[in-house]
């Protein structure tokens, strides 16, 4: 190396908050050298402030924002994924049971989010920078349902339960707390923040974002 130049490595960070002390994590990523952290968070920090949830998530952005580190915030809604939770009825070729039916959201497919930390962990342009990540259209419980057996080339029972039964379910998964929240989200209190479809992937990504069909065909097997 010539003199008069200094190699600096630039180090970043992906960090998705919930698994582990997310305080000593950014503490240990500090001390390590780490100056830019992509932190994945929630859109509820913006559409539903209130919720016990979405006040963790939101206390972890002011963590990194208070880190000295740079930082990229994104807040993706609903994941694709979730309806992963169905897999076993539907392999059982059991009815899938869900609250609010025909509520639609903007589910988004994890791999945009991964596209979208990519480009903020890789390309200029994208510290302080808070990004609201959603799919391209908002899609129901029933018509998730439908796209599954589409992709099955077979019939899927689906059966809408009410807010009580679903919320017995899920507080055996995700706690009381959580499961009131989640229950709000995905249909006692939906709101235009909460069902907006965003067009943030494609600004970032250039690409546009993958569709809930897309997401099923890419893990039928998971259902068969």
């Amino acid at each position: 190396m010539s003199a008069g130049y200094v190699l600096v490595r630039y180090v970043s960070e992906f960090l998705v908050s919930g698994f582990g002390s997310d305080a000593d994590i950014l503490e240990a990523a500090r001390q390590a050298g780490v100056r830019h952290v992509v932190l994945v968070s929630s859109l509820t920090v913006q559409t539903y402030p209130c919720l016990g949830p979405a006040g963790e998530k939101l206390a972890v952005e002011q963590l990194l924002k208070n880190s000295g580190m740079a930082w990229t915030v994104l807040r993706p809604t609903q994941f694709a994924s979730n309806c992963l939770l169905w897999a076993a009825s539907i392999r059982e070729h059991g009815t899938v049971r869900a609250p609010y039916a025909d509520t639609g959201l903007p589910t988004i497919h994890p791999a945009d989010i991964a596209s979208v930390a990519r480009v903020a962990l890789t390309e200029p342009g994208h510290h302080g920078r808070t990004y609201a990540l959603t799919g391209p259209e908002r899609v129901s419980a029933r018509q998730q349902v439908e796209a599954m057996a589409a992709v099955l080339g077979r019939e899927v029972p689906f059966a809408e339960i009410s807010r009580q039964a679903a919320h017995a379910r899920m507080a055996e998964v995700f706690g009381a707390e959580a499961a009131d929240a989640v229950l709000d989200i995905t249909g006692g209190d939906v709101d235009d923040a909460i069902s907006a479809v965003r067009d943030t992937v494609s600004q970032v990504t250039g690409a546009p974002a993958r569709t809930f069909q897309q997401w099923v065909a890419e893990n039928a097997t998971a259902f068969r």
